[in-house]
This record gives C-alpha cells, structure tokens and sequence, in this order.
C-alpha cells in the first residue's frame, strides 16, 4: 500500500471514529432521554421522557396517547432529597398526555415516573425513576463552539496516534492541533459552558468532582506531555500514542456523569408538587 492511500485510509478511520464517538456521547449518559415503547389497552405507546431542561419554566413531559380515555398521571419527587412522593395527573391536549415537573435551580434533579391507566389497567412506563436536571440556558454561540472543538480533538487525536503507528509525516503538527483544539474547548470554553450552566466555572477537582472537568484538565495535561516529549524527539511513539488513549477514555465515559448536582437532603422535606 502506498503512502497516499495508506494516509487517506487513516483519515477515513478516524472520520468514521469521531463520528462514532459523537452518536455514543449523544446517546449515553444521565441526560439523553429514556425511550421506549409500552402497551396498555392493547396499544402500543412509543415514549420519550427528558432528562434534561434548560429554560426557566416547569420541564414539561409529553407522551403521545390518540385514546382520549387513557388517562395519565406522574410520581415526583426531587432528586437527592428527603421529599414524600408526589402524585401529579397529566392534563391532555388533544392526543398529547402532559405533566409539569417543578422547576428547580441550576443542577437541581427531579426524579419521575409515568403512568398510563385506562379503567382498571395501570402501566408504568419506566421500570426505574427518569431523573432530570434543570441547567441555565448556555447560548448556542459557546456552546456550539465547545462541542466542535472537543470532537476536532477526538479526530485529531486519532490522527495522530494512527499517523505515530505508521509512521506516517506531519505527526507533531497533528499533535499540536489536538492540543489547541483540547485546550480551547476543554479548559476555555467549557468553564463558560459551565458557567452558563451551573453558575460555576469550575466544579472538578479540587474543587468537586465533575467528571466533565476533570476529564478536559486530563486530557490537556497528556497531551501536553506528549507534545513536550515530542518536540525533544519527534521519534517517540511512547507519548502521543498514550494521549491519543487517554483521549479515548475520556470520550468512553458518558458525558454528564457526576456532573452538577444539588443535595436536598441538607434542607428541610417540602412538597414537590406547587
């Protein structure tokens, strides 16, 4: 195989990675929502319940149902907290079933559970509680930005690990490019995504235990030393191929995990429902 095809292979490999990578991170983690389908009255229901919300009004939860005499109803409670159970009816409009699920601050959850009942039939829609998290609008000028340069380092970063094995050229440049694109979207644009978010532009170590921070700090600090490594010998394979792993482990763990969360059980129980 000769060089040209062999690079144009390897670009086409960690395409198709990256695009990989970003349909597991969309689809993974605590705040893509819970779908499914389920049967009541023999009638399939295809559902979605959110689990994450971003404007300043109740989170509303919509379950398609054309049979006006199916009725439904929410079991709610905040999240990480001491409050009883709740019962909340969902209100129809026209063939939609709708709950309101109180609005909380920045990181505050809500956990939930949806049921359908018609006559003496009852059934649940999710086995376990749905949990969603209310966050501050982040505006799409920073975030759209920190989620293309987060990805352009995942390519990157599979670049140059690949171009490193093969001892193709334009490696340390590859490795650079990573770093950039690392730094810009890990440690400067995610503490304003964060901030927007949480009102916190920083909750990973020391300070907490965001994995989404940690994870940026992580892989900025192995990818550093391996353009330092590489800049003293642009021979060395050692480094970049274990930054380009390290990368691939922080993209591995869904996003959101351990991420900003408030702990009710400190306040007083108080009903969830207004």
């Amino acid at each position: 195989m000769n060089s040209t095809l062999k690079t144009l292979l390897i670009w086409f490999v960690a395409v198709v990675f990256t695009m990989g990578s970003a349909i597991y991170q969309r689809t993974t983690g605590p705040t893509y929502p819970v779908r499914g389908h389920s049967e009541i009255a023999g009638q399939q229901i295809k559902y979605k319940l959110i689990r994450s919300y971003d404007l300043s009004d109740d989170a509303k939860v919509t379950v398609i149902v054309p049979d006006t005499s199916i009725k439904g109803e929410m079991n709610l409670r905040r999240f990480k907290s001491m409050d009883n159970w709740q019962i909340q009816p969902m209100q129809r409009h026209g063939d939609t079933l709708i709950g309101a699920l109180p609005h909380q601050a920045p990181a505050g959850k809500v956990m939930y559970e949806v049921t359908l009942i018609k006559d003496d039939q009852r059934v649940k829609l999710n086995d376990h509680p749905a949990v969603l998290r209310y966050t501050g609008y982040v505006p799409r000028y920073i975030l759209f930005p920190h989620i293309f340069f987060m990805f352009f380092a995942m390519l990157f970063s599979a670049l140059t690990g690949m171009m490193v094995i093969f001892r193709q050229k334009h490696t340390y440049l590859f490795a650079w490019i990573t770093l950039i694109s690392v730094g810009i979207g890990g440690l400067v644009l995610g503490p304003f995504v964060q901030k927007f978010a949480f009102d916190a532009y920083w909750t990973g170590w020391p300070f907490g235990h965001d994995l989404t921070d940690n994870k940026s700090i992580v892989a900025f600090i192995f990818w550093a030393i391996a353009v330092f490594v590489m800049k003293k010998n642009r021979e060395n394979q050692l480094w970049p191929i274990v930054a380009s792993i390290v990368l691939l482990i922080v993209f591995l763990i869904p996003h959101s995990v351990l991420g900003s969360e408030i702990d009710f059980t400190k306040e007083q129980p108080t009903q969830t429902t207004k």
